[in-house]
C-alpha cells in the first residue's frame, strides 16, 4: 500500500498544478475566495475518486490472494498426479479361411491400463479389457472385464507382496500378451488351449528378483470352477472353467510357484506350477454344480519355457501340461453322457518352438519374418466309458512376418496350416499397438 499512497499524492499535486495554471490567467477578473472554494470542492471530489480507486485496487489484490490460495490448495491436492500413469494396447484382426468358414474382421481387444504410485513402496496396477468392439443388450461375443487390479508393496529390496486380481505368472504369453511383443496375428495355440491366456485369479503372494537375475514368485489364489465345464469345452482344456474374479466361489484355493532366470543378456528361462481343487463343494456357478458336492476335481498345470535373443535372432520354446481329476463327476455336471467324445480331459498337453529374425531395420522400421511349429492335444486321456475326439489333437505351422513402423506399433501377416483341422487353414492380417 505505500506505493499506492505515493502515486495518489503525486497525481493530486499534478492535477492541482494544472488547474492553477489554467485558471491563473482569469483570476484577476473574479473573486479569489470563490475560486479557492471551487478548487477546494474539486480537490475534495478528486480525493473521493482516488479513495474509491484505492479501495477497488485493495479489493482486487484480496481476490488475487484468494486465487493464489486456491491454486496452492489444488497443487497440494494434485501433487501425486505425476505418479498416475495410463497405458494400454489393442488389436484388429482379419481372418481369411481357405475353406467354407466365414472370413472375419474383428476388433479383437482394446485394453486400458491405469497405474498409480502411492509411494516408493506401494503401487496400484489395473487393466480393463474391451473385447469384440461392443457389448450391447446382452449380445454374446463382446465383453468388458477387469483383466487385473492389484496392489504391490515392496517389503525390502528384491521382495514384493502382491494382492488382488492378477494374471497367473505362467508361460511366456499369459503375462506379456501385447500384440507388438509376440509373433503371429493370433496368439499361439498352446498358450490359448493348454494355458488359457489370459488366465487371472484373485490372490496374494510374494515375488522378487535377486542381483544375479533370478526372478521368483509364489502365492495363493482362487481356482477355476469345474461346474462351468460345458459340452463344447474339450477343445480348449479348462478354459471355460475360468472365473476371472467375478463373484468367485472360494471353497477351494489354489497354489502356485515358479521362477524365471534372466541373468544372461537376451535369455529368459523358467517354469511354473499351479495346483488346486475346482469342485467348490458343489457350490460353483454352473447349472450342474450339485453333481460336484464333496468332489475335489483337482487341477494341476505346469510349464517350462525358454527364450533367447541375440544379433537379430530370437528363438522360443515352451512345453505345458495339465491333469484334471474326478472328470466322471465333471461330465455329469456338464450333462455329458457316457460314450460321448465331449468328455472333460484327464490329461492335456502341448508344445511349440518358434524362430524369428530381424532381417531389416531402419530407425523405427523393422521387418521380422518368423515360423512356429505347434503340437497339442487337449484331450489326451478321458475317464473310462467316454470317448476321445480326434479333432482335439493337432499340429499347426504358422509362418509370416511382423512389420514394425514403431517399436509399439506393428502390422502383421501370416499363414496357418493345420494338420487335422484343415478347415482352420487361413491367412491372417492384423494391426497391433501398445502405449
Amino acid at each position: 500500500m505505500p506505493k499506492t499512497i505515493t502515486l495518489h499524492n503525486c497525481l493530486t499535486v499534478l492535477i492541482l498544478m494544472s488547474i492553477l495554471l489554467f485558471a491563473g490567467s482569469s483570476w484577476g477578473d473574479e473573486d479569489v475566495n470563490k475560486r479557492i472554494e471551487k478548487l477546494e470542492q474539486e480537490l475534495l471530489e478528486l480525493k473521493e475518486l482516488l479513495k474509491a480507486q484505492a479501495e477497488f485496487q485493495e479489493e482486487t489484490l484480496e481476490k488475487l490472494e484468494v486465487q493464489k490460495q486456491a491454486v496452492r490448495h489444488i497443487e497440494q491436492k494434485t501433487s501425486g498426479v505425476s505418479d498416475t500413469y495410463v497405458g494400454g494396447y489393442g488389436e484388429i484382426n482379419y481372418l481369411n479361411y481357405d475353406g467354407s468358414t466365414a472370413d472375419e474382421f474383428d476388433m479383437q481387444r482394446f485394453i486400458l491400463f491405469l497405474g498409480h504410485k502411492f509411494s516408493d513402496k506401494t503401487r496400484l496396477f489395473s487393466e480393463i479389457e474391451f473385447e469384440h468392439a461392443q457389448v450391447k443388450g446382452g449380445e454374446s461375443g463382446g465383453e468388458v472385464a477387469m483383466e487385473q487390479a492389484y496392489i504391490e508393496h515392496t517389503l525390502r529390496e528384491g521382495l514384493n507382496f502382491r494382492a488382488g486380481l492378477q494374471i497367473v505368472p505362467i508361460g511366456l504369453l499369459n503375462e506379456y500378451h501385447e500384440p507388438p511383443v509376440f509373433y503371429g496375428v493370433e496368439r499361439n495355440e498352446i498358450e490359448t488351449r493348454i494355458i488359457p491366456s489370459t488366465w487371472r485369479e484373485i490372490g496374494f503372494g510374494l515375488n522378487g528378483k535377486t542381483i544375479n537375475g533370478l526372478e521368483y514368485f509364489a502365492g495363493v489364489s482362487t481356482t477355476p470352477d469345474a461346474s462351468k465345464f460345458k459340452t463344447t469345452s474339450s477343445s480348449t482344456g479348462f478354459k471355460d472353467m475360468r472365473v476371472s474374479g467375478k463373484q468367485v466361489t472360494a471353497n477351494d484355493m489354489g497354489y502356485f510357484a515358479g521362477f524365471n532366470y534372466t541373468g544372461i543378456p537376451g535369455l529368459k528361462a523358467g517354469a511354473t506350477i499351479w495346483t488346486g481343487n475346482t469342485g467348490q463343494n458343489g457350490q460353483g456357478k454352473g447349472t450342474g454344480k450339485a453333481e460336484l458336492s464333496n468332489v475335489d476335481a483337482p487341477l494341476t498345470i505346469w510349464d517350462a519355457h525358454i527364450r533367447y535373443a541375440a544379433d537379430g535372432f530370437q528363438v522360443s520354446a515352451l512345453y505345458a501340461a495339465g491333469t484334471l481329476g474326478d472328470t466322471t463327476q465333471i461330465n455329469a455336471a456338464a450333462g455329458i453322457a457316457a460314450g460321448s467324445d465331449d468328455a472333460a480331459p484327464e490329461d492335456f498337453s502341448g508344445w511349440y518352438i518358434e524362430a524369428a529374425y530381424e532381417f531389416y531395420r531402419d530407425g523405427d522400421y523393422a521387418v521380422v519374418p518368423f515360423v512356429r511349429y505347434e503340437d497339442y492335444n487337449t484331450q489326451e486321456k478321458v475317464a473310462s466309458g467316454f470317448a476321445i475326439d480326434p479333432l482335439n489333437s493337432d499340429v499347426a505351422i504358422t509362418y509370416g512376418l511382423s512389420w514394425h513402423v514403431h517399436p509399439e506399433v506393428v502390422f502383421k501377416l501370416d499363414y496357418q496350416d493345420y494338420d487335422t483341422n484343415d478347415g482352420n487353414d487361413r491367412t491372417n492380417i492384423g494391426i497391433g499397438w501398445m502405449f
